[in-house]
């Protein structure tokens, strides 16, 4: 069974059940009052006509009409009139007696009623002495008995009891309440299934459908809502789950294809010291290498090829470790500008050998303090200039190294003047083995990680890196670290 069938089942039930009750409440109520089970169909229309008077009212018309049988003279005596219209106001009821046509005696409450058209005409036999009647916009139950003063005087005697009109009102209106209350109810019930329809069915059938196309390898069909209750937080907990699942599947295509770039690389990166160092050997078993020379020199070369070799392993095995957050970092306090000036002093017969000017741009501050890896950070300084001194190829070299503060960050720039990169590789140079031709070629040597390195370990730091260039207008590199205000 669906739960739109349950719910509809559960409202049909509830206006039923309400509808039931009511008319049980209203039939017992009627029998409670007149002591007549098939009093229902009439209880509105006599229930005032059988019962008008309370037991103290019709005590007092019961003495009143003995008076009219035995003595009716009596009733002609105002005195005796206005005591029994005292013991009448007791009772917030009233006393009236008729004289033929005329009113002979009228309870002061009454005097700006007019009763002579509304009072019941003379009936000797007395068929009904218990009935309402309305006087203007005002109701009255009374009780009332016909006899004769004389034989030739008719009169009549009459106790009546004003009734509240809205009481009256409602009695009237109480079937047509019934019939409306059933219609709100139904009505109610239809529009809370709706809303409870559109609220919860509709939600719940689209997320089967987008959990249909999840089955079905589609990860691309997106669910909106737009209530925040419960049902609208669970379509969206959904959908975002579904980014995510699409995310992961991406990345995870991503993955692959770099692992097959990465495979693709390597290949080639070996492929070449591989050969060489195979031509060589090969060369020396069949005695090409027949002086001291030519041995020193296919040893030599064997020994460099296999040197490039160790040395891409081990900065793919860095990199790798680097990847999988695997490759521990040991910070600590360093003065920023002192490391990279004992860095740059370490290189400095690189530079001479290449004649390289590097000159220090003017900080504004000589002291940034950065919480570092020491080893980690020296790596990313010298892959930076390591790539400086293999693409600067015309004179003069010069490489420029300049620190400033921003937002809480310090910013180390390194600018060389070489024939730069031009803007459509300039996104790629992070990438693992990317090089760009010609002006970043193969000639140049390197494994292609030493940038992908970098950027690992200083994002492993908190910061960023990046890249400014223009073809023949030189590159500059530049990284950041947080800078650690506690100079204990």
């Amino acid at each position: 069974m669906s739960i739109r069938f349950r719910l509809l089942l559960s409202f049909m039930s509830v206006v039923i059940v309400s509808v039931i009750v009511f008319a049980l409440a209203a039939y017992s109520l009627s029998v409670a009052v007149t002591g007549d089970f098939r009093s229902i169909s009439g209880f509105y229309k006599v229930h005032y006509a059988v019962h008008p008077l309370s037991d103290e009212e019709d005590s007092l018309f019961i003495d009143l009409k003995y008076l009219a049988k035995h003595d009716p003279m009596r009733l002609k005596e105002t005195l005796l009139l206005e005591d029994y219209d005292q013991q009448l106001k007791m009772v917030q009821a009233g006393l009236v007696v008729r004289d033929d046509e005329r009113i002979l005696y009228q309870t002061p409450t009454l005097h700006d009623v007019d009763l002579i058209g509304a009072l019941p005409a003379y009936d000797l036999n007395n068929r009904s002495i218990r009935n309402t009647m309305n006087v203007g916009n005002r109701f009255f139950s009374y009780a009332k008995f016909d006899f004769y003063f004389s034989p030739e005087e008719q009169g009549s005697i009459f106790v009546i009891r004003e009734r509240s009109p809205f009481a009256e009102v409602i009695r009237t209106l109480l079937p047509i309440l019934i019939g409306m209350l059933a219609a709100i109810l139904l009505l109610t019930g239809w529009l809370l299934y709706r809303y409870v329809t559109r609220k919860i069915i509709k939600p719940l059938d689209a997320l089967r459908r987008s959990a249909e196309h999840i089955t079905e390898g589609d990860l691309t069909f997106q669910l909106h809502s737009s209530s925040r209750d419960e049902v609208g937080q669970l379509v969206l907990t959904f959908d975002q789950m579904r980014r995510q699942l699409y995310d992961s599947v991406q990345l995870q295509l991503h993955y692959e294809e770099n692992r097959k770039q990465l495979l693709s690389n390597i290949s080639h990166d070996l492929r070449t010291p591989i050969t060489t160092i195979k031509g060589y050997a090969e060369g020396i078993r069949d005695g090409v290498a027949n002086t001291p020379e030519k041995l020193d020199k296919y040893v030599g070369a064997i020994h460099t090829r296999a040197s490039d070799m160790e040395q891409l392993v081990d900065e793919l095995l860095l990199y790798s470790k680097l990847d999988l957050n695997k490759e521990p970092f040991s910070f600590e306090q360093l003065m920023l500008l002192p490391f990279l000036k004992s860095v740059v002093e370490e290189l400095a017969i690189d530079f001479d050998n290449e004649r390289v000017v590097v000159s220090w741009l003017a900080t504004g501050k000589d002291e940034f303090f950065v919480l570092a890896d020491r080893e980690k950070l020296k790596r990313v300084v010298v892959n930076l200039l390591s790539n400086c001194l293999k693409y600067m190829v015309s004179q003069p070299k010069r490489i420029t190294i300049g620190m400033e503060e921003k937002d809480g960050f310090a910013i180390v720039q390194i600018k060389d003047n070489g024939p730069g990169i031009h803007p459509d590789a300039l996104p790629h140079i992070f990438e693992r083995f990317y090089r760009e031709e010609p002006s970043r070629s193969k000639a140049a040597g390197g494994s292609g990680l030493g940038l992908a390195i970098a950027k690992q370990i200083i994002e492993g730091h908190g910061g960023e890196i990046g890249a400014e260039s223009l073809p023949q207008q030189g590159t500059t590199i530049y990284f950041t670290l947080k800078i650690f205000e506690d100079r204990r």
